[in-house]
């Protein structure tokens, strides 16, 4: 991909049966070029969550992938993880960041709220997403449109992530405009997960 293409960031699904996912992901972690894989299972079962980081951050490490894991804070470090993602953008980022240090990645997902987004990054954050992106009837409906991130390109500098929803059409029209796309449901439950990836990126060349 071009310097100035946005790059791939990889979701895991919610649920999965980890000796048969894992192989999965290698695939297309060997297939793909991929800047960020972030854990996010729906599950609370503490053991299952120690076991899935433990082989994903094996499978992103020597691929010189970070990963990172959605909100559970108190595994990062534990477990030797590269960061967290905020799925609630209140969350005490700029304390986080005095606590995990410099070198720790932490996102904060701001649904389609650009004053949401500006106060996370201001306190700290790496990143920025917004989403969902596309039509949903999850949630309340509300999307991120293409002007949030076309605002945000031109004014900020903090990196900002697009995702929810996505469909090729989307990527190609985002694509100018955001320096991330997060895909994870959108390829999940297809036969072949790569091969649903490519046909979504397949504008970014």
């Amino acid at each position: 991909m071009a310097e100035d293409t946005p790059q791939l960031y990889l979701v895991t699904p919610p649920s999965f049966e980890l000796e048969s996912f894992a192989p999965q992901l290698a695939r297309i972690l060997d297939a793909q070029e991929v800047a960020c894989l972030r854990l996010h299972m729906a599950t609370q079962d503490e053991d299952a969550i120690l076991r899935a980081c433990d082989a994903l951050r094996e499978l992103a490490h020597a691929r010189d992938i970070p990963l990172v894991i959605a909100d559970h804070v108190l595994m990062v470090e534990r477990l030797g993880l590269d960061g967290v993602h905020l799925s609630d953008p209140g969350t005490g980022i700029r304390k986080l960041r005095d606590t995990m240090g410099a070198d720790a990645i932490i996102g904060a997902h701001c649904g389609n709220l650009r004053h949401d987004g500006m106060a996370a990054g201001e306190a700290g954050a790496d990143y920025i997403s917004f989403g969902p992106v596309g039509e949903t009837l999850l949630g309340d409906g509300a999307h991120a449109e293409r002007e949030l991130f076309e605002w945000w390109s031109e004014l900020i500098e903090v990196p900002v992530v697009a995702e929810g929803a996505l469909t090729p059409e989307l990527i190609e029209s985002l694509a100018p405009v955001t320096d991330f796309f997060a895909i994870g449901a959108e390829i999940w439950k297809e036969e072949d997960p790569l091969a649903r990836l490519r046909a979504l990126i397949a504008a970014l060349g």
